[in-house]
């Protein structure tokens, strides 16, 4: 499989696996970026009920993936798992277009089981199609991670659209499309999906015929897998700050974007929703930079660890930006749109040193039998980022702008400091891995 480079001289499989999870990302972010509007306009929920109830839903996405790892590790697979998942997911926006309020329960409760199967397993497919040490992987993984965010760009503007221009539940419907798109593309991919599936299928036999046959488990992990699995820990730690700072976007600036700023450029009205969309954006056009430099540089990159540090000074920095915007904007002044999107930007300088990364350096430290599993405990970072994302949006009309988003810059910039002296001792729970 080194010799295939078919895909921007990546594996053919890499291709199928960009547009399914495109789709499945265009579904999610389409309906995530109206959600809390949908919530406190449609359905009149208080600030602080629409953030606990956006916060329980997103923060629940992102915990049902080490669920869905352990199951496709033990007994689905990881092509069934991705599959099933998908399906459960067009399924449960579909729902949403359902008027009646338990319709929009029973929808998001769908979408967090859809995710729980897809989303750690897509991810560890896309490590199988690379061999150890090939040194494409954290650039397969860059690539991966734009069509992630080409999805993400393009859901928030039509099925944003959709719901604040026509109609709440016709958006939610338009994000049901897009998933059942993921679904087909992924179908009709599998035979470039097969080399790497194979490797994982039969890791999985090997596994689970050996214990049936002697009656005993594997060998225990070793000393070196414990290190490992431990450094995964310490970065998740590290990865759900910066993601509670990050995932604001679509709850407490969500809100900041609907009342305080100034929703028309160049004459042309803009909608809240849409600027979930800037943060894909600028992904799509720095994605291939990151991905090429860190080539680039090859050995002489940053370690994983300090790409996670970088990552957490950016995110703290964007905030700093928003500082004096949110002063303009609680003095009575309609803020211009270009405050979120320098903010915007200078996050995204992070998310791309960690996000990519987290996800290629998951797949080099967990253990081979325990890869999914492993994956989704690392994506626990995300359900505690985004559950953090959405009780900040309860503080938004009770505290001052200028503290709200302060307190959020001193936290990231002070993790993110703490990380650097941290680099020596967590290089050596890696053990090599860089």
């Amino acid at each position: 499989m080194n010799d295939d480079r078919r895909f921007f001289g990546h594996p053919r499989g890499l291709s199928t696996l960009f547009f399914t999870e495109m789709w499945e990302r265009f579904s999610y972010y389409g309906m995530r970026g109206f959600l809390i509007l949908y919530m406190t306009k449609a359905l009149g929920f208080t600030d602080q009920h629409a953030g606990l109830a956006y916060g329980n839903y997103v923060s629940s996405v992102w915990l049902t993936p080490i669920i869905g790892g352990f199951i496709a590790d033990r007994w689905l697979g990881q092509y069934r798992s991705v599959l099933i998942g998908g399906i459960i997911i067009a399924l449960g926006h579909f729902t949403l277009a359902f008027h009646p309020l338990p319709f929009l329960y029973a929808g998001l409760t769908l979408i967090v089981l859809g995710t729980g199967l897809l989303k750690p397993n897509i991810s560890a497919i896309v490590g199988s199609l690379y061999e150890p040490g090939d040194e494409r992987r954290d650039a397969g993984f860059s690539i991966f991670y734009m069509g992630i965010n080409l999805g993400a760009f393009l859901g928030p503007l039509i099925a944003g659209k959709l719901a604040q221009g026509v109609d709440w539940h016709l958006g939610f419907a338009c994000a049901g499309v897009g998933m059942v798109f993921g679904v087909l593309q992924y179908v009709m991919g599998r035979r470039h999906l097969q080399p790497g599936l194979d490797r994982l299928d039969a890791q999985r036999r090997a596994r689970l015929a050996a214990q049936t046959s002697t009656g005993t488990p594997q060998a225990p992990l070793t000393a070196d897998d414990w290190r490992r699995i431990g450094a995964v820990v310490v970065l998740f730690v590290f990865a759900s700050l910066f993601w509670g700072a990050y995932e604001q976007a679509g709850s407490t600036l969500n809100l900041f974007a609907d009342r305080y700023v100034h929703l028309e450029f160049l004459g042309n009205t803009l909608y809240a929703s849409w600027f979930v969309s800037i943060q894909a954006a600028f992904v799509i056009i720095l994605s291939p930079i990151f991905a090429w430099l860190w080539v680039k540089l090859g050995p002489r990159q940053p370690s994983s660890p300090a790409k996670f540090a970088l990552a957490l000074v950016f995110v703290g920095l964007a905030f700093v930006l928003l500082l004096p915007a949110g002063a303009l904007a609680q003095s009575g002044v309609k803020v211009s749109p270009l405050w979120l999107v320098g903010a915007y930007f200078i996050q995204e300088l992070g998310e791309l040193c960690l996000s990519p990364v987290g996800l290629s350096l998951v797949t080099k430290l967990a253990p081979v039998r325990f890869v999914s599993l492993v994956m989704g405990i690392f994506f626990l970072s995300n359900a505690a980022g985004n559950w953090l994302a959405g009780w900040s949006a309860r503080f938004i009309s009770t505290v001052p702008l200028v503290t709200l988003f302060g307190v959020t810059a001193a936290v990231t910039i002070g993790a993110g400091v703490v990380l650097f002296l941290l680099l020596r001792p967590i290089r050596s729970l890696m053990g090599g891995v860089r």
